[in-house]
């Protein structure tokens, strides 16, 4: 079963920047779909943005800020997040569509704190 793990949570500022990776065991031209999605403590994990074939959408609260984007030759993808505030805090997961079933990552801790 391919495996996604991702990278480069860290404690931020208010109003600064991060890139978070998501790297498959897979080649990532493999997928399908692939999407963001957060969980913020005590709260259900939320939508953050998915990129398909057709384009990528943003849900309204990251939309702006936070940019999807891929490397083939690294294979990864990234979610560079800018201008960030202290209620995109939470534990950010990437996942991926391969051979017809959404694969999960572990997770990576963004806090967004002064």
């Amino acid at each position: 079963q391919v495996q996604l793990v991702e990278s480069g949570g860290s404690l931020v500022q208010p109003g600064g920047s991060l890139r978070l990776s998501c790297t498959p065991s897979a080649t990532i031209a493999s997928a399908t779909n692939m999407g963001w999605y957060r969980q913020a403590p005590g709260k259900e994990r939320q939508w953050v943005t998915t990129t398909m074939k057709s384009g990528t959408t943003y849900a309204s609260s990251v939309q702006g800020r936070f940019t999807v984007s891929s490397d083939n030759a690294k294979n990864a993808w990234y979610l560079q997040m800018t201008n960030l505030k202290p209620e995109d805090t939470g534990v950010y997961y990437c996942n991926a569509f391969y051979d017809s079933k959404w694969v999960w990552g572990q997770g990576t801790q963004v806090t967004v704190s002064s």
